[in-house]
């Protein structure tokens, strides 16, 4: 959708869709070509087509946006990416960077684990193998007990209800698989190896991320721009999103 000159890949995060986007599109699609998708086994992708061979690490994700490139021959693409999907844009511009002219990454983690001495994630394993075995007890309830996590203190009940909705129309069994290679994968090793400017807007208060993985992603990646939002919470494109609209135009008219 929209008619710019530049075009943006629009990559939603763990157990989300394109929907999740619908905070910024009236703002971005009247300056730019908009492009969005639901990875295989979200939203209303087919079902069909997911192989838990593929599916198993982020790898897979990143030849979804590679082969939506290909369908549709586009170039110089400003990926922006949410929480994970940041990890499967890298991993993308990496393998194909003629495909890609930058990436912005919203609420980035290269690893939601910490990683003593030098690195906090934010979570312990115990931690994530308990919340991955609440998915299989109980998996309204993991989703009911999320959203309003990631969402932040501050965000409306109706956000959250979205958010976990969201979770809860996501296939359980990929779900699950979504979620062990987006919470145990570690891809800080390839921060160096970037081949674009980057533009990391994090949240000041984050669950999932904090500045400070907003922080050591700046310090390891080259060519890259930090800021941090004056907001809350991990979706800050569904909760500021009129702050997030200002840092995409800021950076693509510079």
């Amino acid at each position: 959708m929209g008619s710019g000159n530049k075009t943006l890949m629009l990559a939603h995060g763990f157990g989300c869709d394109q929907h999740m986007w619908q905070h910024l599109i009236p703002q971005l699609e009247q300056s730019y070509t908009l492009v969005l998708f639901d990875y295989v086994g979200s939203g209303q992708s087919q079902i069909s087509a997911f192989s838990e061979a593929r599916y198993s690490t982020l790898e897979g994700y990143a030849r979804d946006v590679t082969d939506i490139c290909d369908a549709l021959d586009l170039s110089e693409v400003h990926f922006v990416g949410h929480s994970v999907s940041c990890n499967i844009g890298l991993l993308a511009t990496i393998a194909h960077p003629e495909r890609f002219s930058s990436q912005i990454m919203v609420c980035p983690s290269p690893c939601f684990l910490n990683m003593p001495p030098d690195y906090r994630g934010g979570f312990e394993r115990a931690d994530l193998e308990e919340l991955i075995g609440l998915m299989d007890r109980n998996y309204m309830g993991w989703a009911n007990y999320l959203a309003p996590l990631i969402m932040g203190a501050e965000s409306s009940q109706e956000l959250i209800s979205d958010l976990s909705s969201s979770f809860c129309s996501t296939d359980p069994v990929v779900a699950k698989l979504f979620a062990k290679a987006t919470f145990f994968s570690d891809y800080r090793y390839l921060l160096p190896e970037a081949k674009h400017a980057t533009l990391v807007l994090q949240s000041a208060v984050d669950s999932l991320a904090s500045p400070d993985v907003g922080r050591y992603i700046h310090a390891h990646m080259p060519n890259s721009t930090l800021r941090i939002m004056a907001s809350e919470g991990h979706c800050i494109h569904m909760t500021h999103p009129e702050l997030v609209v200002r840092e995409i135009n800021a950076w693509l008219s510079d």
